[in-house]
């Protein structure tokens, strides 16, 4: 089990604080809904929690262990925060072998985990005649090379079909239920209410919410509303 904890996090670039002070957590089981307008300061966030931008105050451990100090990321954590930086002459399998290679993982992972997210009938094609939504699938794949106990990925429905969207819920509800950690970022707030045990909302840089999906259903019917409810009380009055 891996839980996934940020506290305080606060990131600046130049006179323009991205992130300010933001904590939450990701509990084993569950999948997580991490939600805000764009420019919110949601890949910020994932950015630092994954040691790609160094924060300016607070942190954040996956398993109670900053990743940077991770001894097998990998197997720790598995991300997918954009669906591009594929070398277009490799194949599918090439690709994801580059990776096994690197991390000391088996090759025979590289096909597993190709087969796992519906792209077997395409290992030997080459990357660069992929459509988005299998260059999603591919990102995914590469994150679950450890098989992580955690996932984080940033939009991973995006150019999905209708049938690859219900597959993905499918496929995130059940990781979850078996004890992993599942934070996703998205701004489709409709699959989100289909996807999500928890909701975690930011808006400028600032955490304005953190509950159960029910807990929101409570207070303000749908998800969508919520988020609407909740940013609006951030805007600045006149």
């Amino acid at each position: 089990m891996a839980r996934i904890e940020v506290s305080g996090l606060t990131k600046h670039f130049g006179g323009v604080t991205a992130v300010d002070d933001v904590s939450f957590a990701v509990e084993p089981g569950s999948v997580t809904g991490f939600l805000g307008p764009n420019g919110a300061g949601k890949t910020t966030t994932l950015r630092m929690l994954l040691a790609l931008v160094r924060p300016d105050g607070g942190g954040a451990t996956i398993g109670g262990i900053e990743y940077a100090d991770l001894a097998a990321p990998l197997e720790a954590v598995g991300a997918a925060l954009e669906s591009t930086g594929f070398h277009p002459g490799r194949t599918g399998l090439d690709h994801l072998r580059a990776y096994t290679a690197a991390a000391a993982l088996p090759s025979s992972r590289a096909a597993a985990v190709l087969d796992l997210v519906g792209l077997g009938h395409a290992r030997g094609r080459r990357v660069g005649g992929y459509s988005l939504g299998m260059r999603q699938r591919l990102a995914l794949a590469t994150a679950l090379l450890g098989d992580p106990a955690a996932l984080i990925l940033d939009e991973p429905a995006n150019g999905l079909d209708p049938q690859g969207i219900v597959w993905l819920r499918r496929f995130l509800t059940e990781y979850a239920d078996a004890g992993r950690s599942v934070l996703v970022s998205s701004h489709v707030l409709t699959e989100m209410q289909q996807l999500v045990d928890r909701v975690i909302i930011v808006h400028r840089g600032r955490l304005v919410q953190q509950a159960t999906l029910a807990e929101l259903a409570d207070a303000h019917g749908d998800l969508e509303t919520a988020f609407f409810n909740l940013a609006t009380e951030q805007e600045p009055r006149p």
